[in-house]
């Protein structure tokens, strides 16, 4: 935990913070894929009895559910105390028809970074929500921008991308368990209009219970086509779609 504090310290360094972003639901059959971002001022990081009320924070698929759910609550609450800021956003199955999976998750990620920049933070920077403004080109003015994972191109916000963030990033960390916290409660409200597919255990991902629920009763409206084509085939889940990608 410490540690991941101290990446962003680094990182930051000189900047007045940090905006971590990530996703859920990327993998999965079915449901929208969900990003969040935490926002991280400067301060933040220099306030070791707010870093410690975090303890636990690390990439959401390392934690249990409880410890997820937990650590969930303490962001919010700390989000409503003005300590960080917290905001989540998703993608429907029909964009992610429409534009692919990565062109959803920019979508979401997108909306995460307008609300970031439209809300609380917008009287300090009048200009936010503008390319270059609030987060991005000007590295003495502006937020820093983490995402985990590869580069997204195109997208609005300058950003460096940090390969397996969620487990160095705190910032990013944080939104890992905002955006699985946040999909699974989808998940859960999904099984009550089709419980015959078991999302609430499995989250919408490729399990061999989940494949053959499929092929017994049909795709319902929440399923990406795209992505399950090759199981009413008869074929396996495809690897990227294994719940151990994003599944607790």
């Amino acid at each position: 935990m410490a540690s991941l504090a101290t990446f962003d310290r680094k990182k930051g360094n000189g900047r007045p913070g940090i905006a971590g972003l990530d996703e859920a639901g990327r993998g999965s059959l079915c449901g929208p894929v969900v990003a969040a971002a935490v926002l991280l001022d400067a301060g933040f990081y220099g306030e070791p009895t707010w870093i410690r009320r975090l303890k636990g924070a690390n990439d959401s698929k390392k934690l249990s559910p409880s410890k997820r759910s937990d650590l969930h609550q303490v962001i919010f609450e700390m989000h409503e105390e003005g300590k960080l800021k917290a905001v989540w956003a998703e993608a429907s199955v029909m964009e992610i028809s429409a534009h692919n999976i990565l062109g959803a998750t920019r979508i979401a990620m997108g909306r995460c970074m307008t609300s970031l920049a439209q809300g609380a933070l917008a009287p300090l920077f009048p200009a936010a929500g503008t390319e270059g403004e609030l987060f991005g080109w000007r590295d003495e003015k502006n937020f820093l921008v983490l995402v985990d994972g590869l580069a997204l191109r195109p997208f609005t916000w300058a950003h460096e991308a940090i390969k397996q963030g969620d487990g160095k990033s705190l910032a990013i960390a944080l939104a890992s368990i905002v955006a699985k916290v946040e999909r699974d409660k989808l998940l859960i409200k999904m099984e009550e209009k089709y419980p015959e597919y078991g999302f609430a255990t499995h989250k919408g991902y490729g399990t061999t219970e989940h494949a053959n629920a499929l092929r017994k009763y049909g795709p319902c409206p929440e399923h990406r086509d795209l992505f399950i084509r090759g199981i009413l085939a008869g074929e396996d889940p495809p690897p990227d779609s294994h719940p151990e990608f994003d599944f607790n």
